[in-house]
């Protein structure tokens, strides 16, 4: 047996809870939970977090503490992404959150982010030595060269799917002139990217899994440059209602189905590749077995 741990990760996109039992090399989810609060689209427009904002994420990681205590997880590690790193009041929210839940969150740079994804990613890579590792979320993307479970290049684009859609001014739907903005902003990012080609591209995240859950029923995890042609095709001629039902997606999800699969096929057309591979597993498993072989220390409970 393993010890039980939990990681809270206060992405741009949701709060999401983790806890599992890990023996340090693989994991059991007991408990996967998350709150969207969609801050990294907020933050985009405001600069900041405001007050109801900062309100929603005090309760979700009250919740959250609770979960965690009662699946008796032995700590609790909480981090936050993009959306707190560039949000101007950041140390005064993180201040508030300590007083109001007794938690320290630790704000990761977009580095550790990528470690911790490719750590997850490993559980279920397929063996792949020498691959790319993409992770988009609501503030930013990450982009990895891993070679032998270590990441030897990485960046860190400003094309999270929240912040897409408040850069472009995506209306539902978005007209002709919105999408040709999405288009012309994620385009000049990617191309002046200058990580290494590599084999093949691995993608960890919501973002990608809700890609997965909109184009295969199945599961199936391997998504071809043509299937996210489609999706961001297709969703930008629907309401996100529309999309919703289509693709059989929760509301928020298929908000950032659009600019989602914008950033993927452009980042497999820079890259080369016809194909990704989608990862079950993340930055919060990563984040359970960096604790579990003593690289990161939880909160007690």
């Amino acid at each position: 047996m393993g010890r039980i741990l939990a990681a809270a990760d206060i992405g741009s996109n949701t709060v999401h809870l983790l806890v599992a039992e890990t023996n340090g090399s693989s994991l059991r989810r007991i408990a996967n939970e998350s709150d969207w609060l969609g801050l990294g689209e907020i933050v985009a427009a405001h600069g900041c977090l405001p007050s109801g904002a900062v309100e929603k994420l005090v309760r979700s990681l009250k919740s959250m503490r609770g979960i965690a205590a009662s699946c008796k997880a032995q700590g609790l590690y909480v981090f936050a992404t993009e959306a707190m790193r560039i949000a101007r009041n950041h140390s005064e929210v993180l201040k508030l959150i300590k007083k109001r839940t007794g938690l320290e969150v630790a704000v990761i740079p977009g580095r550790m982010e990528a470690e911790l994804s490719l750590s997850g990613a490993m559980l279920d890579s397929g063996g792949a030595s020498d691959f790319t590792l993409f992770e988009i979320g609501g503030g930013s993307a990450q982009v990895a060269h891993c070679v032998d479970g270590k990441i030897l290049e990485e960046a860190s684009l400003p094309l999270g799917t929240g912040r897409l859609r408040v850069d472009a001014a995506l209306g539902n739907p978005p007209s002709a002139d919105e999408i040709a903005l999405l288009q012309q902003i994620v385009n000049e990012s990617v191309n002046n990217l200058e990580v290494p080609i590599s084999k093949s591209g691995v993608a960890s995240g919501g973002v990608a899994r809700g890609m997965i859950r909109a184009l295969h029923p199945d599961g199936d995890p391997v998504v071809f440059l043509e299937e996210m042609d489609f999706l961001a095709w297709s969703t930008a001629r629907m309401t996100y209602q529309t999309v919703a039902a289509r693709f059989n997606v929760r509301l928020k999800r298929a908000e950032a189905l659009l600019p989602g699969a914008t950033v993927y096929a452009a980042l497999c057309r820079r890259f080369g590749f016809d194909k990704i591979r989608v990862s079950e597993y993340g930055v919060r498993e990563g984040a359970i077995l960096y604790m579990a072989n003593g690289r990161l220390k939880p909160c007690p409970i």
